[in-house]
């Protein structure tokens, strides 16, 4: 798989990444520790370098996953993970809110630096900016971190155009992470040209829209009374219904392009910029293979301005995450 350049950093990941978090929580119940290995193993055999995670994933289990399946591969692959939310470390309970204060994250990378078997993270990312804390002190404790050799990379998820601007100032972000697809534009508004300006490479999560652009949800898809997007207003029956719209769209543009819907929507993100790095996540082999063959799908110029012209005619019908949610982003 080609490699790309995550902005003016020299950090060099696979054009496409894995985001490991489903295989632990959120979309259903945890999947099987020894598969999941087997599979983040097989996605490294097949070209994909870059794994995403976060001590909140379970808590702590999906780190601890992430770190025996890449420990015999440690030399060959850029490990993300994230602090930022209160979780107690010793117990693993989740508090409601964020804790982005200096000594948390210190105790945060710690503790990840264990579960995930590493001497340094590659790229430690503020999950959700804290209001309570300065930007500039999150960026501060993370700049020692880097000089102390327990991280290489800074980076923020979620974050707002000026959030970025002031952290950077502090100690240069070499990635953002943010919900970005076809089923979600926001960032081209003020995020990815500030990005742009400011050489800082962009990791798409959700690339796929949480599953909806694969074409395998309906109206009638029943979800798993774990599964978050249970509460997410874009998922509900209703919206569902009439945002297939845009999926019978990507189906028209795949048979065209001999591939899925799947496929379009990852060559579509990587045709954007190319800085962007999308993390597609699953946990079964043959999405994995799936999803790894986008980055042979070439979508040209007229492809690219005809899926434009044709999405920006659909208004998708609900937010993309529940409010409590929706109102820590963007800050």
């Amino acid at each position: 798989m080609q490699k790309r350049t995550l902005g003016k950093s020299n950090l060099d990941v696979s054009a496409l990444g894995l985001g490991c978090m489903g295989m632990s929580s959120a979309y259903g119940p945890a999947a099987d520790k020894q598969e999941m290995i087997k599979l983040i193993r097989a996605a490294h055999d097949r070209g994909i370098t870059f794994f995403d995670t976060a001590e909140s994933y379970g808590p702590f289990v999906n780190e601890d996953l992430v770190g025996e399946a890449l420990e015999p591969l440690r030399k060959e692959v850029v490990i993300a993970t994230k602090f930022g939310f209160d979780i107690d470390l010793e117990t693993g309970e989740r508090r409601s809110g964020l804790n982005s204060r200096p000594e948390h994250i210190r105790a945060v990378a710690e503790a990840s630096l264990k579960r995930l078997r590493i001497d340094a993270i590659d790229l430690f990312y503020q999950h959700r900016v804290d209001p309570a804390v300065p930007i500039e002190d999150v960026a501060g404790v993370v700049k020692q971190l880097i000089q102390e050799g327990k991280v290489k990379h800074f980076g923020l998820s979620e974050p707002g155009a000026a959030t970025i601007r002031r952290a950077h100032a502090v100690q240069a972000i070499t990635a953002v992470q943010s919900e970005y697809s076809l089923f979600y534009r926001g960032p081209e508004a003020e995020i990815l040209p500030t990005l742009e300006e400011l050489g800082i490479g962009f990791v798409c999560f959700s690339p796929l829209g949480a599953g909806f652009l694969t074409g395998k949800i309906t109206e009638t898809t029943q979800f798993d009374k774990t599964d978050f997007r249970n509460i997410v207003p874009r998922f509900t029956s209703e919206a569902r219904k009439e945002n297939l719209i845009l999926v019978d769209l990507l189906r028209k543009v795949a048979e065209r392009k001999h591939a899925t819907p799947a496929q379009i929507s990852l060559a579509w993100l990587l045709a954007q910029k190319p800085w962007i790095v999308p993390i597609p996540g699953t946990t079964k082999l043959h999405r994995l293979e799936e999803n790894i063959g986008a980055a042979a799908v070439e979508l040209n110029a007229a492809d690219l301005a005809d899926l434009d012209d044709a999405t920006a005619k659909i208004r998708v019908k609900g937010d993309r995450l529940p409010e409590g949610a929706l109102a820590m982003t963007g800050r």
